[in-house]
């Protein structure tokens, strides 16, 4: 697995599981991780191992983002069955897709800034796999899908569970405070096309595994989920989908949050008002 990821201060990374190195060691075309997203796509990154420059291990760096500035951002909901039964919903036949402004978006570390308890008194986070896209593309097949996507990371997704459960339209503000969507450090690249079948996603507070399920009991997994939203629109590099959650978990303030995607990443966060 190859990862993309920017520093703290902004500066583009290309890694192994041994470490990270300028992606401009490796690809001295390329000046941000954007850029690099269609060739992430096409599977023709360079290899890390090439590079002049030795690798620095993931614990001696500092991320932020890995995009600088990510596209659309989606969210799927109810994509588990388990999960669509927790909220007393029924099981959508269609994926139940809503989208996010960008301002929601924090980094690895977040804060998660939980709203005053005037407008919400009940937030959960939800760990969740996100899908890059990686190529501009319109009309794809389910079978095409790894071939627009650039990559894979872990994100954790907040609901002001209450604003909602007045009244289902609400969902847009329900989902919309500042730093409800932390995404992981970096984007995971697949060398080739990726079994997430048998991949498990978690959702942790303070430690404790608070739900987690498999890719494969989705309702619509990752590539459907591309293929049905590139018929409503042009998807383009940076474009983010939010797959879903296996269980939504209360937090307050002083908790830490973790979205584990087996074999992805994972990111924490801390929670605060």
């Amino acid at each position: 697995m190859n990862y993309l990821a920017r520093t703290a201060s902004g500066r583009p990374l290309l890694g192994d599981d041994e470490g990270f190195v300028p992606l401009g060691a490796v690809e001295s075309d390329l000046h941000s991780v954007r850029e690099a997203l269609p060739r992430a796509a096409a599977g023709t990154l360079g290899d890390v191992a090439d590079a002049p420059a030795e690798r620095v291990p993931a614990a001696d760096l500092t991320f932020g983002p890995p995009l600088e500035r990510f596209g659309k951002l989606w969210g799927i909901g109810l994509n588990y069955a388990e999960h669509a039964g927790d909220l007393d919903e029924q099981r959508p036949e269609e994926p139940a897709s809503f989208m996010k402004p960008s301002t929601v978006l924090t980094g690895p570390g977040g804060p998660i800034r939980l709203p005053p308890e005037s407008q919400s008194e009940r937030v959960t986070a939800e760990a969740e796999l996100a899908v890059v896209m990686g190529k501009t593309c319109r009309g794809v097949s389910e079978a095409e899908a790894d071939d627009v996507v650039a990559g894979y990371l872990p994100v954790i997704d907040m609901t002001a569970e209450d604003v909602l459960q007045r009244n289902p339209r609400f969902l847009t503000r329900a989902k919309s405070y500042d730093s409800f969507l932390v995404v992981g450090p970096t984007i995971a690249v697949p060398e080739e096309p990726l079994d997430l079948t048998e991949v498990t996603v978690s959702t942790a507070v303070n430690g404790e595994v608070r739900s987690e399920n498999q890719i494969r009991n989705m309702l619509f997994p990752p590539e459907e989920i591309v293929a049905f939203h590139s018929d409503v629109m042009t998807l383009e590099p940076g474009d983010l989908f939010s797959t879903g959650t296996p269980g939504a978990a209360p937090i307050e303030p002083g908790d830490d949050v973790r979205a584990t995607v087996e074999g992805i990443g994972s990111v924490d966060a801390p929670v605060t008002r």
